[in-house]
């Protein structure tokens, strides 16, 4: 083997050491993103791998081949479960370990048995199958970021190819038996590859993560905490800049004497029923509907597509459904009603805030007029 072989070899041992030592410290950053701890694993897997096919390739023998398979499935192994955790949210384990037991024993009895050329065929074979099936839990996941995503893909691709081409040369030559690390073009072309992908796909996970961090910050900033319903702000600069026709309806809902409900039974008994609440309202909400908590036991729901008819039944459901739904808290139950008000924008176009005020006026009329019923703002005379 040549300086220059070794050289790559060093510098893929020293650009994944580096990108993991990253990666892992990003992690402890925040621990937020648990794909950053495994994939900073996988890559350190890697890492011993490479350092010990360096001495592989200067003394070769069986036992030391095993090692370098073992660590560098391994290795991979984890980096296909880390992009599985990513997509998915879900731990990778399960896919970890199916793929190592899939690829290693298959790799390493050939090299054991003293067929280090077919344990070196197999071995780079199910690399870039390992390889190639993180790019495809990457591709899967795409439309959350699609560039750099798209770039990961396809590093990971190339990457994959390159561990092909090392096992389709020595295949194509019958070199079943070398009794030394293999010396040829696409041994040179796959370090180059791994250079390129360590670089490639280590700066892309770093983007990636901080887009995240971003939208989860975003996403805290936009939800109340309490329910995990939309809040104020996050509703209002939904529909602020949006004119409200005569087919979106806002319904505004207020629980009824929540103040007693926290003095009788305790902010604690108070905080599950608004959570109820909130249940009952997205229970019976679409997908293209907005639900949001105003503030304390204030509710609003944007109905699109809505006749008055239709905003009317959904608002009795949810006003029917919440005055059945028991809460228990500390052995006693709690039942509430909540008082419901709807308004529907005009053909003209009305400001968001003005629509919402009506359904604030038509709620206060359901208050002043008994509690636990719905009225509509136009009965009132309310809307403009």
């Amino acid at each position: 083997m040549t300086l220059d072989y070794n050289t790559l070899l060093l510098a893929i041992g020293l650009s994944g050491f580096c990108l993991g030592a990253t990666l892992f410290a990003s992690w402890l950053a925040a621990r937020m993103e648990r794909f950053l701890l495994s994939w900073s694993t996988g890559m350190g897997l890697v890492v011993i791998s490479v350092v010990a096919y360096s001495s592989y390739v200067d003394a070769p023998g069986r036992l030391l081949g095993a090692a370098v398979f073992a660590s560098l499935l391994a290795g991979f192994s984890v980096i296909y479960g880390a992009a599985y955790l990513y997509r998915t949210g879900r731990p990778g384990r399960r896919h970890t370990i199916t793929a190592f037991i899939a690829t290693y024993p298959v790799s390493v009895l050939p090299q054991l048995a003293g067929y280090d050329g077919t344990g070196l065929i197999v071995m780079n074979a199910c690399s870039a199958l390992l390889l190639f099936l993180t790019a495809v839990e990457y591709w899967k996941g795409r439309a959350e970021a699609p560039l750099p995503i798209t770039g990961i893909s396809v590093l990971y691709s190339l990457t994959a190819v390159s561990f092909a081409l090392c096992s389709a040369v020595l295949l194509w030559s019958g070199q079943w038996v070398l009794g030394h690390a293999p010396d040829n073009w696409a041994e040179d072309l796959n370090l180059v590859a791994a250079i390129i992908g360590i670089t490639g796909i280590g700066a892309m996970s770093l983007a990636l993560n901080q887009w995240r961090l971003a939208g989860s910050h975003r996403r805290e900033a936009m939800t109340d905490a309490l329910t995990g319903l939309l809040n104020r702000r996050a509703l209002f600069e939904r529909y602020e800049s949006q004119p409200v026709g005569p087919q979106v309806a806002i319904i505004a809902f207020d629980i009824d004497r929540f103040k007693q409900i926290n003095d009788r039974h305790g902010h604690a008994a108070g905080d599950m029923v608004l959570k109820a609440f909130a249940d009952v309202l997205s229970s019976n909400s679409r997908e293209t509907d907005a639900v949001a908590r105003l503030g304390g036991e204030e509710f609003a729901i944007v109905l699109h597509r809505a006749m008055p008819d239709h905003a009317t039944l959904v608002a009795e459901r949810i006003r029917s459904a919440f005055a059945q739904h028991a809460v228990a808290c500390d052995g006693s139950v709690v039942l509430s009603t909540v008082s419901a008000g709807i308004a529907f924008g005009s053909e003209e176009g009305a400001s968001f805030d003005t629509v919402l005020n009506n359904a604030d006026k038509a709620l206060y009329a359901s208050k002043r007029d008994g509690r636990n019923r719905v009225s509509i703002a136009d009965d009132f005379r309310l809307a403009g």
